[in-house]
């Protein structure tokens, strides 16, 4: 199914994209998806960080799995930012644009020549966009923000399931993803507060805040009654081996799920002598050994059929292959394959945000560095003499 262009949400919003890594990517491929034109303006011969993750830079590197993941629907424009021919190039775009997003250090964007103030007074109708690791402000601004960092410091990290268990670091980019996705929120929401007042405003956001904003529920409960809240120490649930891999039980949401667990794993029912959660929290480390000891004796099958059986909270833990190749996986519209030039058929992880009218297409592959400059050169209509900035 090719869909029109001309229909999709963001189709004529033009976008400026500073951003490297993950947590800026991951925001304007979102964008892009929607028909938003994501023109990313890289470093000549270097370009986003995630070009060189891999060994020394070649084209092949330079066009990794990574890359491809985070940057599908955008174009690509070299430019030497610290040179005046680059940077009157791209003061010469902003006019045109209607979004400048960023993820670099606080104040980096306003030392290029590139902060708000400066380019709001170019053209009062751009939205600045900036992803930061702790806020514009305060004592922590000047730090390098970073995904694992940002788990340290808000407090994410310090919890574990049980506290004989090391803390560790979350294997995936969880705080990059999800101030990412607040980034999305804070330059819809500005793009339509535009529509009203027709001009452009600063949106701001940080690993920081967005792993605090993920802790509501904690934080509520802590600055309430000073207790902590921590849903994976809660009795009933937890991650136990069977005799060829894992189940996941989250005993909650029932009135009374401890009668069912034990009905679920055949053993007596425990429930009258913990009736309460008070009282299964005393009782965790029995009720967690009991509960182990017993699903160790079979097989992963075997037990999600009972505890279903009993309509509990269960799945079996699983690799992410093995989620890949799930067929709810594929009917969820979230494998998106593509031909790349360099890896050859590559399935991508598609958009969980699923409109009925704006499905979502790669309508450009991931760019190749600098690729299309030529193209936005005469499309801005840029002086001949900013070219060389960009060759």
């Amino acid at each position: 199914m090719t869909i029109d262009i001309n229909t999709l949400p963001l189709h004529g919003t033009r976008i400026l994209d500073f951003t490297q890594v993950m947590m800026g990517p991951c925001a304007t491929q979102v964008l892009a998806d929607f028909g938003a034109d994501v023109i990313k303006i890289e470093r000549p011969g270097a370009g986003d960080l995630s070009r060189n993750f891999f060994g020394e830079p070649s084209e092949e590197a330079m066009n990794n799995a990574v890359f491809a993941s985070l940057n599908r629907n955008k174009r690509s424009i070299e430019i030497d930012t610290k040179s005046e021919a680059g940077r009157q190039m791209v003061l010469d775009m902003v006019r045109e644009a209607d979004v400048v997003v960023d993820n670099f250090r606080a104040g980096v964007m306003q030392r290029l020549g590139f902060g708000y103030e400066a380019l709001s007074a170019i053209n009062p109708r751009i939205i600045c966009a900036s992803g930061t690791g702790y806020g514009e402000t305060g004592p922590y601004a000047h730090k390098g923000g970073q995904d694992v960092l940002a788990q340290a410091m808000s407090g994410v990290m310090e919890k574990t399931q049980d506290p004989s268990i090391p803390k560790s670091i979350y294997p995936t980019t969880l705080c990059d993803y999800t101030a990412g996705m607040h980034l999305v929120q804070g330059i819809m929401a500005a793009l339509l507060a535009r529509e009203k007042t027709g001009r452009g405003q600063k949106v701001s956001v940080s690993l920081y805040d967005s792993m605090l904003a993920m802790q509501m529920q904690e934080a509520a409960q802590w600055n309430a009654h000073g207790e902590v809240l921590n849903w994976a120490a809660m009795p009933l649930t937890g991650v136990f081996d069977t005799t060829d891999g894992a189940v996941c039980l989250v005993g909650a949401f029932k009135s009374n799920p401890l009668r069912d667990i034990c009905a679920a794993l055949e053993i007596d029912n425990l429930e009258p002598e913990y009736p309460t959660l008070a009282h299964q929290r005393k009782a965790k480390s029995f009720l967690q050994q009991t509960f182990r000891e017993r699903i160790a004796t079979n097989t992963t099958a075997y037990w999600l059929e009972r505890l279903e059986a009993q309509d509990l909270l269960c799945a079996p833990v699983r690799s992410l292959g093995e989620a890949l190749e799930d067929p709810q996986t594929a009917m969820n519209g979230m494998l998106v394959e593509i031909e790349h030039p360099f890896l050859g058929p590559l399935t991508l992880i598609g958009n969980p945000v699923h409109l009925s009218e704006a499905p979502v297409e790669v309508r450009h592959l991931p760019p190749k560095l600098g690729e299309h400059t030529e193209e936005l050169i005469r499309e801005f209509n840029l002086k001949p003499g900013n070219r060389s900035a960009a060759e």
